[in-house]
């Protein structure tokens, strides 16, 4: 017998395969987007803007500065996306979490499932972009310093946990698929424009100290050191930040996924 907490892993690896299957039929359409997005930034703004910033920010160039950020958002694109839209369309109009609960899957293990398959689709964006700026680091853009990069991809896979968790509880309280304008419009925009990816956050009155509480100024932090070898108390604070909310939230989506589909 099962307690209601634990996680049957071979419910939630099928939940995950189920996803992927169904991905492999349209895969190229769906990762063009989400990919072109940082990169078309990150030129629009990294090249054209940076041509007349020569002095850059930070004692860094301006392109060498914005890409790092550009990752971190990437990453937090591919599991927002996940963990919103698909996952209420796959809840609510194609029933498929009532067709996993008439098996031995319980709600925690449909749950992860489709965690694993919004970190996975976050590894995508994020890795894919990492790859193009290290291949503009080899041609002389500057914009990886150091061989603490190589530790990027576990980082954004913490960033993908972490922001797909937060999808999944907003996911879980709401009926309607409209209330997503808010969470783009009113959450992921601001975060995007406000957590340093573009300019430091000091240029606000109290900026750092209200950019502290929010995930993406954690995110960006992090891929930014990893980028140029800035590994401090600051990156390790952030880690354990990211870390933390993503803990409490994991506890957290069981118990609102079940409120919703059994009370």
């Amino acid at each position: 017998m099962r307690l209601p907490g634990d996680i049957d892993l071979r419910c939630a690896w099928g939940v995950f395969m189920r996803n992927a299957t169904d991905y492999k039929r349209n895969w190229w359409f769906n990762i063009l987007p989400n990919f072109f997005e940082p990169l078309l930034y990150l030129l629009g703004l990294g090249v054209g803007l940076g041509y007349y910033m020569r002095d850059g920010l930070e004692g860094q160039g301006f392109i060498a500065f914005l890409a790092p950020g550009l990752m971190a958002s990437a990453a937090m694109n591919g599991a927002s996306f996940e963990t919103t839209y698909n996952m209420f369309v796959r809840m609510t109009f194609a029933r498929l979490y009532d067709a996993y609960l008439a098996t031995p899957a319980q709600i925690q293990d449909i749950a992860f499932g489709d965690l694993l398959w919004a970190v996975f689709r976050a590894l995508i964006y994020g890795v894919s972009f990492a790859i193009v700026v290290a291949l503009m680091s080899i041609f002389g853009a500057g914009i990886i310093t150091s061989p603490w990069a190589l530790l990027l991809p576990p980082a954004l896979l913490l960033i993908g946990v972490m922001f797909a968790l937060i999808g999944q509880v907003y996911t879980s309280m709401i009926r309607v698929i409209d209330m997503y304008s808010f969470y783009y419009t009113l959450w992921l925009t601001p975060l995007f424009l406000f957590s340093g990816i573009f300019y430091p956050v000091d240029r606000f009155a109290h900026g750092e100290v209200i950019a502290w509480f929010t995930p993406l100024y954690h995110a960006v932090r992090v891929c930014r050191g990893l980028c140029h070898g800035q590994v401090d108390a600051a990156l390790a604070g952030s880690l354990l930040w990211m870390a933390a909310v993503s803990a409490l939230l994991m506890a957290l989506v069981p118990r609102l996924l079940r409120r919703r589909f059994f009370r």
